[in-house]
């Protein structure tokens, strides 16, 4: 049995992360982490857990931790999370961590997004914890990056184009828009009900954080240079991530040879589903699946993907990566 502690549990991803684990066969809950004015008990929380976990939610005390877990789950946000990585390598766990701190290899790239990174040591051995692509390197790591919800989505709409090089790599558009839940369970203006209800806005406008991820990803993918134009939108949802990218191809191909790349690229995969038409948010809510529409409009491939933020994009895709890291069985707890 895998025992594992979940740092920084009181947000949305670690409820979600909580939710998982409880029914996974092969794993259990050990170790509950928070701010000291984020615990107590998990059910008074999270309701939604009355009856299914009696766990409490407590400050975070390493010498504890080492003896009564196995891999941690990491859900802090960016800076915070490599002032804790580090040491929890050091008490023996393995580490899948949620921040952007071990997903970008250029530092310089980093700390033009986010902030002055302080583990470039880490970071230089952080496998990036996407499976449908990057799996090798995931098998035995001792810490993972766990992907941004965005460059989930836009990557797995992409990859069979960019594997193929059936596409021109200047420029690549991604347009997204996501749930609320992707801003985390910090209250906000812009997010208070009566802003958000029946609204929809762009923001991150030419600047966001997942653009140099998304861009990295496609750039391993194709084995060359890609350049992306990433834009987010927030809708009026609670959860998911609608992505709708448009490329130009570099040769013509019927919409039967676009649709074979895709479901053989894609053949075995347990969480990506090829679909015939249109994917929307609430096919693959509080799933781990990802559903992907490529086709041509006017001329342009454009591939659609639908996946949750919180699972697929977060906490159901950290534990598809715990699993491949343990050697069990990959869609445990997630199926």
């Amino acid at each position: 049995m895998i025992r594992v502690a979940i740092i920084g549990a009181s947000g949305y991803t670690g409820a979600e992360s909580i939710r998982i684990i409880l029914r996974h066969s092969q794993a259990e809950l050990t170790y509950l982490t928070a701010l000291p004015e984020e615990c107590g008990a998990v059910e008074e929380l999270f309701p939604q857990f009355k009856g299914r976990c009696e766990m409490q939610i407590e400050p975070l005390d390493l010498d504890k931790l080492a003896g009564m877990a196995d891999v941690a789950l990491c859900c802090l946000p960016h800076k915070v999370s490599m002032g804790f990585v580090p040491k929890l390598l050091d008490a023996g766990l393995k580490v899948i961590d949620f921040s952007a701190d071990y997903r970008i290899r250029d530092v310089a790239v980093y700390e033009k997004y986010y902030v002055k990174h302080t583990d470039k040591e880490n970071l230089k051995h952080a496998a990036f914890g996407l499976p449908e692509l990057f799996r090798d390197q995931i098998k035995g790591a001792g810490l993972v990056a766990n992907p941004g919800c965005y460059p989930t989505g836009a990557a797995l709409a992409i990859a069979p184009l960019l594997m193929n090089d059936l596409i021109e790599t200047d420029p690549v558009i991604v347009n997204a828009v996501t749930g609320t839940s992707g801003a985390g369970n910090k209250p906000s203006d812009k997010l208070h009900f009566p802003n958000m209800n029946e609204n929809l806005f762009p923001y991150g406008i030419g600047t966001h954080r997942h653009m140099p991820e998304i861009e990295q990803i496609a750039c391993d993918i194709a084995g060359k240079n890609v350049t992306v134009l990433f834009q987010p939108h927030v809708g009026p949802f609670d959860r998911g991530i609608l992505s709708t990218v448009y490329c130009i191809p570099k040769e013509k191909i019927s919409e039967e040879q676009l649709d074979r790349l895709y479901r053989d690229f894609y053949a075995g995969e347990p969480f990506v589903q090829i679909r015939k038409d249109a994917p929307a948010i609430k096919d693959v809510a509080g799933t781990n699946y990802c559903h992907v529409f490529p086709t041509f409009v006017k001329g342009r491939i454009v591939s659609f993907s639908a996946i949750d933020n919180l699972v697929k994009g977060a906490s159901g895709q950290a534990i598809q990566n715990m699993n491949i890291i343990f050697g069990i069985e990959e869609t445990l707890g997630l199926k």
